[in-house]
């Protein structure tokens, strides 16, 4: 999985003068600058009582590369998210699969809605290893065999798992940030638990990262008040 931040509008200020208009009108921007610790201040009380919209008024856009099935629980997110995706109906999709480290957790305990991932066996991590190099290499190469024989790619494709990478660029404001942050990583600062799947857990850390790096007073405050967008 890799994350590239390709663009931005997005800092602490954005949030402070949207925020500022409904009292100091037209110079909130001159506002924006002065005084950190009161600007500190009235970050962490829009994200406590949850005034949301002055986290809206910033962008970013991130080029993500990981599986589709990532992508497909991805775009489960709608409000304050734009996409767009690499198309299997235009380019002929390159032999790139997902196969899961030593580190991924292979067995779930539990049942739905209370349960917990551990560890597998060796012999474990070494059948999903070996079933999904041979699934994808059997798959990759019917999807050739196709394209070879002048099968148009938007059918050729139906031959491909979903453990194939996909690249996409994702663009969102804060907002919609952090609610997707809420629900995709498990934390232990977190209010209401989340369980998210590792794999899109990986990619929302990474965008995380870049985010903490833009709006740091926002990000604390986020984490501060729960990791509950407002």
């Amino acid at each position: 999985m890799t994350v590239e931040l390709v663009k931005h509008s997005a800092a602490d200020t954005d949030v402070l003068f949207a925020a500022r208009v409904s009292t100091a009108g037209e110079q909130s921007i001159e506002e924006a600058g002065k005084d950190p610790e009161r600007s500190r201040g009235l970050i962490n009380y829009l994200l406590r009582d949850r005034h949301g919209s002055p986290f809206e008024h910033n962008s970013m856009t991130f080029l993500i590369s990981a599986p589709i099935f990532v992508f497909r629980e991805f775009h489960r997110h709608r409000v304050g998210w734009s996409y767009n995706e690499e198309s299997g109906r235009y380019r002929q999709l390159g032999p790139v699969f997902y196969v899961p480290g030593e580190d991924r957790r292979l067995v779930q305990q539990g049942r739905p809605g209370k349960y917990e991932f551990v560890p597998g066996t060796q012999d474990q991590h070494a059948l999903v290893t070996k079933t999904l190099e041979d699934t994808y290499r059997q798959a990759y190469a019917a999807y050739q065999e196709m394209l070879a024989a002048g099968v148009a790619r938007e059918v050729a494709r139906a031959a491909l798992p979903v453990g194939l990478y996909s690249s996409m660029y994702a663009t969102c404001n804060a907002r919609s940030l952090m609610h997707f942050l809420g629900l995709r990583t498990k934390d232990e600062r977190a209010a209401v638990p989340s369980f998210p799947q590792r794999e899109i857990e990986m990619v929302a850390e990474l965008m995380e990262a870049e985010w903490a790096r833009l709006m740091p007073l926002t990000h604390a405050a986020f984490n501060a008040n729960g990791r509950i967008a407002p």
